[in-house]
């Protein structure tokens, strides 16, 4: 699923709106939307990948948004934490949320 340097996905369960999970993806680095519901949203806190204070282009919704280092995960374990959210059912455990 995984072709050339850059791209989004969303992901949802079987038979549910919500959640969501949006991964936005450049080179080596990731950021995790939740979609609670279609009113709230959080964004996954990062894994020290980029500084907090560094500003990250990636994909989200059709364009680039630019996001805190603090929020940018290595792009290996965000695909990682995607299959986690699959096979748990639930966001439940895939780390610190913070409200977007």
């Amino acid at each position: 699923m995984r072709v050339g340097d850059q791209g989004s996905l969303e992901v949802r369960l079987s038979g549910s709106e919500f959640p969501v999970l949006s991964l936005g993806f450049q080179d080596d680095q990731a950021v995790i939307h939740l979609f609670e519901d279609a009113d709230r949203s959080a964004l996954l806190v990062g894994d020290v990948t980029a500084a907090a204070d560094f500003v990250v282009p990636v994909p989200f919704m059709g364009d680039l948004a630019e996001l805190s280092g603090g929020f940018v995960l290595a792009v290996d374990r965000a695909w990682n934490l995607l299959g986690d959210f699959i096979r748990a059912g639930s966001p439940a455990g895939l780390g610190e949320w913070h409200e977007a």
